[in-house]
């Protein structure tokens, strides 16, 4: 069996098929790639048993077979190859020879035959997302998914879609990431998709107005068509938090600041924080200021900034991570803060519409 292919869209795809592939797993077939070749179409396919991802290349050939290779080296050979072609050849004794220019690789390779099978994909009933749209709402909430096993299903994000609009929800105990948008899509649909798979979904979406993502949900799986990769993931089980109940409806303290101003004086006050000195920032909102400081082994800051205030003034500490995060993911000039004590969650949003909701808990704060 041989192939010829460009190497630039060998590499693309390799690199980002060897995503789905396990570094280490019970079943060492799934340590390696599979490489299915059929005419002129190379499919290339990583699989771990909880995400997969699937891609096809243009190839010169009019062999069919397939095989299994170490992901990690043969993505490695085809980077270091020296020429622009590579001619690719199975052996009878299973031995993937790569060539080109000068250069010549020899690879072991592995049967095919004990591979798992890729779920089967539903193309009755898809939804279909801009790109850029779909993007973004990863982006501005997958922060807030949870890292630990403790509540496995909050390492998802739960994807909600009800009277033609899709809500996405990160939560894991410390901030809430709730993120709308309206979609074309007329059923109602409940789900939750694994943070890790989302990661690498939002890697592949690309930032073309004019791209669509399809996505293709059965009651255990959920598979994202993305410019030609095919992405798989089970689905977590489980009943997601209650996440609506922990949204405050009304605010005693209201406050309108300018976001990148903002930013700037927690990323200041961030200076003095670490693992070792796990310090709050303390935030005073009060006569159309902000007051920050914060006190730490490592020195001391005191700084403020102008905003709108509205309300009885408050003092309140956070974590200044989960205070950053949500205001980095936005894009908007300025910000809403609604806070109602120091021992209740802060609620951003946007100054106009209703497209994000983040949550933040405080954190108690020393009378030093």
């Amino acid at each position: 069996m041989k192939m010829m292919c460009g190497k630039l869209s060998l590499y693309e795809a390799v690199i980002n098929v060897s995503k789905a592939v396990s570094e280490r797993c019970a079943m060492p077939i799934l340590e390696g790639m599979k490489l299915k070749l059929s005419d002129s179409l190379l499919e290339l396919t990583g699989y771990d048993l909880e995400i997969g991802i699937r891609s096809v290349v243009a190839v010169r050939s009019a062999d069919k077979g397939e095989f299994i290779v170490n992901a990690r080296l043969f993505s490695e050979m085809i980077k270091k190859m020296p020429s622009e072609e590579i001619m690719i050849e199975l052996t009878d004794s299973f031995q993937v020879i790569i060539s080109g220019g000068s250069t010549t690789y020899n690879l072991p390779a592995l049967a095919a035959d004990e591979y798992p099978a890729l779920p089967e994909k539903n193309t009755e009933d898809v939804i279909e997302l801009p790109q850029t749209v779909f993007k973004n709402m990863i982006n501005q909430t997958i922060f807030a998914a949870a890292v630990s096993d403790i509540k496995p299903i909050l390492k998802g994000e739960l994807f909600e879609i009800e009277n033609g609009m899709l809500t996405l929800v990160a939560i894991d105990g410390y901030r809430l990431a709730v993120r709308n948008e309206p979609i074309k899509y007329g059923g109602s649909k409940k789900f939750v998709v694994p943070s890790k798979t989302l990661s690498e979904v939002a890697k592949l979406l690309s930032d073309n107005d004019e791209d669509k993502c399809n996505i293709c949900v059965s009651p255990k799986h959920i598979i994202f068509e993305i410019n030609g990769y095919l992405v798989y993931s089970r689905l977590l089980e489980g009943e997601f938090h209650p996440y609506r109940s922990a949204i405050p409806e009304k605010s005693a303290t209201e406050v309108i600041a300018d976001r990148k101003e903002l930013i700037s004086a927690l990323e200041r006050a961030q200076l003095l924080i670490s693992e070792r000195t796990p310090s709050p920032v303390r935030c005073v909102f009060e006569d159309s200021r902000i007051k920050i400081n914060c006190s730490t082994e490592q020195g001391r800051i005191s700084d403020e900034m102008r905003a709108d205030t509205a309300g009885p003034a408050l003092e309140i500490g956070f974590k200044c991570k989960y205070f950053l995060d949500p205001l980095k993911a936005i894009p908007d000039e300025k910000v809403k803060l609604y806070l109602n004590s120091n021992i209740n969650p802060m609620k951003i949003v946007p100054v106009d519409g209703d497209n994000y909701i983040f949550l933040v808990l405080p954190v108690r704060l020393s009378r030093n």
